[in-house]
């Protein structure tokens, strides 16, 4: 893909990618390029049938789509888009729609602490330039829900900014950063004040 591309979630979207290896079917192709479903299915420790099957359920809602360089019955499959995104409050009328969002912010937690403990485990044998640069912290702000948003846009700016900095650079490595926000107080605010 020549230009960084998102797409938002639709309840459709959303039960489709609420699926273990839906998800890591879409996840695969973000990260590691077009692949075959024999290829994802060798990657993912499944089935050909298993992936392609779900390949086809991904299709349907414009998540991955067959980019028409296969051979035969050999389609090559590429993620649709480089993100996804969605708006909680567009799911409150759909029960199901709101169960299977929740599965799959879950999901991405225990991929996001997965993916943080991989580099834990190798960071050693990186340079210490690397090391140095990339790691994790937290940081506290006190914001009304208006500010919030502001300030998820401008981390999404920063983002778009660097997105593809390095391109082209024989140093330059593709990092995984991850913005999660949540109150510290898990008691919601009075709707009546």
């Amino acid at each position: 893909m020549d230009d960084y591309t998102g797409i938002e979630l639709d309840a459709r979207a959303v039960k489709v990618l609420a699926h273990p290896l839906r998800s890591r079917i879409l996840g695969r192709l973000r990260v590691a390029g077009p692949a075959t479903a024999t290829e994802l299915a060798g990657q993912l420790e499944t089935n050909t049938g298993a992936t392609s099957y779900h390949l086809r359920a991904l299709e349907e809602v414009g998540l991955v789509v067959d980019t028409g360089e296969g051979a035969g019955r050999r389609r090559l499959w590429r993620a649709a888009s480089d993100f996804h995104s969605w708006v909680n409050s567009g799911f409150a009328d759909d029960e199901n729609a709101r169960t299977a969002l929740g599965w799959l912010q879950r999901d991405y937690v225990r991929q996001f602490a997965a993916r943080a403990e991989r580099w834990l485990n190798v960071s050693e044998a990186w340079p210490a330039e690397w090391v140095d640069a990339l790691g994790m912290s937290d940081s506290f702000v006190e914001v009304t829900a208006e500010q919030a948003v502001e300030l998820r846009d401008e981390l999404d700016a920063v983002l778009a900014r660097f997105r593809q900095a390095g391109a082209d650079h024989p140093e330059a490595r593709r990092i995984h950063v991850t913005v999660q926000s949540s109150p510290l107080e898990l008691t919601p605010p009075d709707a009546t004040a």
